[in-house]
Parts: structure tokens; C-alpha cells; sequence
């Protein structure tokens, strides 16, 4: 999607210092549990066990219904020397998208060796990416056989925990490779006590892929392309949106990738159905028109996540909350505190 012309930007604009501490490594023993800050017109500290406290009857929620795929698989070539596998995209009942980790790039036709006799087949090249065909269906030997991709920044191997911490307790359509991760907050107590405030709940898709860990290559913003995600809004989404935009009820997005669904969805000015791929880049100076609030995890410095939050709330006031996390020791990243969100004052 290409970018509109607004002012010049460097991706050193958007960095900040953040001591290896303060990085979540593991999640907090309950998922309503974490910190929240708010950030509106000034800085309010308060545990996520109060969000919804923060809403109102008449608004709506919005949460990405994506599951998490165990997509981390090991491997052998033919010729001994061990591989590893991470599923991008799964395309077909046999058929995925792959990084590929391995001492020499397989080349086409060769074959990687997996478990219980498994063979996956190197039939091509998508950019970066290897196109695979498994001797059997893909999900459940993913299921029984596959790992769960955990941030490379987290710097450890997935545990017991991870399988069901790095997953939100809604999720549905198998297929993304990193977790929404706002939605992790969420326990089924907090879906049930935000309904009965009168606050509904609708669903897009977003299936996450490991290109959102991807650092951004060139200094000045607007000559760098964001990966491609699948995106599914759904009729019944978008009448909820309208409906509660009618009724002055505030949509709030569980998630940057929620946030770009609904985007993706109202780019011709009102939000209609759409399935399909985006690769759309929320930069500053971005006119949202779907999105009235946002909650969201803390993101990687001089990221695309974190240029998406300072379009929403301007860059100077997410800066500012950034630095007084930091000093607050607030822990960061897909494991870490949220913060709520609103609009810069003139959206």
C-alpha cells in the first residue's frame, strides 16, 4: 500500500533506551495481572485488573481472533547437516511459506527430514521465503510435533507455559506466527466483566507473521515496505463498528493488529468487509477512521509497532510514556505491562 506524503521521517526518531531488565521474559502468573498505562492527556499508572474501568456502556471492543500455530519445527537434510524450520504462512492442507535456518540454503527439489518419517519438500522461492510441501496435513503434525515461536528477543526456548500464556484465551482461526499480544491480558473473567458493563465484543483476523520482529533496513522511513499479513473483517465487524460509532460509542482495538484490520478495512473513507492480504505502514500524520482507542503491549524501539502508537497519540506524548515506563520500570515487549490509548487531541 503505498505511503502518502508526509514529512520526512528517520527511524532514529523513534528510538529509546530500554534496559535489558525490564524486557518481559516470561509472562505475569496471571494474565489480568500486568501493569496499564493510561495515556491521555497526562499519564495515569494503573493495573490491568482495572481496565475496565476505563470503558463505558456502548462501546466496542475489537480483539483479533488469530491462533497461534506451533510453527518452529526441526530438521535434517538428506545429507545429514540439521535445519530448522518456521512456517510463515500455511497455504494449503500440505503446503507453507518457510524461513528456512541451515549452515547452505536448500535448493529446489531437495528434501528436509522430519519427524515420524515426515519429508518436506523445497519446491521453490518466494523472496525470502521457501515454499514447502509436507507428506501430510501441516496443522496437526505442527500440533503434534512443532514449537512454539517465541520473540527472538525473549532469548530462550518455549516451555510447557508458553503453549497455552503465548495464546489469548479467544483464540479461533489457526495461522499466525507471533501472538496478538494485547489480547493476552485478557482471561475469560475480564471478557464476562467488560460485557456486563455493557461493552461489546467484535472479531477481526490478523494472522501475525515473524516479519512483525523484522527490524526496519533503511534510516528514512518512507523507503521501507512492511511484510504482507492475511486479513479477514468480517460484515458483522463492520456493522458492529458502525453501530457503535452511530450511537457515539467509542471503537476500541485490542492490538495493533487489530488496529491495522480495521484500517486496512475503512480505507475508502468507511469500514467495509475485506479479506486479502495488507501491508500497510501507519505512519505519523495518518488519519485513523475506524479506531477511537487502543490498548497495546509496549513495542521495540525504532519499530513499525511503535510508529503506529505514535501516529495514534502523537509522537512527542508516546515518547514521553515511553521514558516514564521506563523510569517506572514497567515490564516491555509480548510478555509485558499495556498501556491504553487515546487519539492525539487533533485526529
Amino acid at each position: 500500500m503505498a505511503l502518502l506524503p508526509y514529512a520526512p521521517m528517520l527511524i532514529s526518531d523513534f528510538k529509546y533506551e530500554l534496559p535489558d531488565e525490564l524486557i518481559a521474559r516470561y509472562p505475569a502468573p496471571d494474565r489480568r495481572g500486568s501493569r496499564l498505562l493510561e495515556v491521555g492527556s497526562s499519564l495515569t499508572d494503573r493495573k490491568f485488573d482495572d481496565f475496565a474501568e476505563l470503558t463505558r456502556a456502548g462501546d466496542l471492543l475489537v480483539f483479533n481472533d488469530t491462533r497461534v500455530i506451533k510453527a518452529r519445527l526441526a530438521a535434517s537434510k538428506e545429507t545429514g547437516g540439521k535445519a530448522e524450520i518456521l512456517v510463515e504462512r500455511v497455504q494449503t492442507e500440505r503446503t507453507v511459506l518457510a524461513h528456512i535456518k541451515a549452515s547452505k540454503s536448500p535448493k529446489p527439489k531437495s528434501r528436509l527430514l522430519l519427524a515420524d518419517d515426515v519429508v518436506a519438500e523445497v519446491t521453490g522461492r518466494e523472496g525470502g521465503l521457501f515454499a514447502l510441501t509436507l507428506s501430510v496435513a501441516v496443522l496437526p503434525f505442527l500440533d503434534k510435533h512443532g514449537e512454539v515461536p517465541l520473540p527472538p528477543y525473549l532469548g530462550r526456548e518455549a516451555d510447557e507455559d508458553d503453549v497455552d500464556r503465548y495464546q489469548t484465551v479467544y483464540a479461533k482461526d489457526p495461522g499466525a506466527v507471533a501472538a496478538p499480544t494485547a489480547g493476552l491480558h485478557f482471561d475469560d473473567s475480564m471478557l464476562e466483566e467488560t460485557l456486563g458493563n455493557g461493552v461489546n465484543h467484535a472479531w477481526v483476523t490478523l494472522h501475525v507473521g515473524a516479519g512483525t520482529f523484522q527490524s526496519l533496513r533503511e534510516e528514512s522511513i518512507r523507503d521501507n515496505k512492511l511484510h504482507s499479513e492475511r486479513v479477514e473483517v468480517s460484515p458483522a465487524c463492520c456493522a458492529a463498528v458502525n453501530a457503535t460509532r452511530a450511537a457515539g460509542g467509542r471503537v476500541i482495538a485490542v492490538g495493533t493488529t487489530s488496529v491495522r484490520a480495521l484500517e486496512c478495512a475503512s480505507a475508502s473513507g468507511s469500514i467495509e468487509p475485506f479479506s486479502g492480504e495488507t501491508d500497510m505502514f501507519i505512519l505519523p500524520g495518518y488519519k485513523f477512521r475506524s479506531v477511537d482507542a487502543m490498548i497495546t503491549n509496549f513495542h521495540l524501539p525504532e519499530s513499525s509497532l511503535l510508529m503506529l502508537v505514535a501516529a495514534f497519540s502523537g509522537t512527542g506524548r508516546i515518547l514521553e510514556a515511553y521514558r516514564h515506563a521506563v523510569r517506572e520500570k514497567y515490564r516491555f515487549f509480548s510478555y509485558g505491562d499495556a498501556m491504553f490509548l487515546s487519539p492525539e487531541v487533533n485526529q
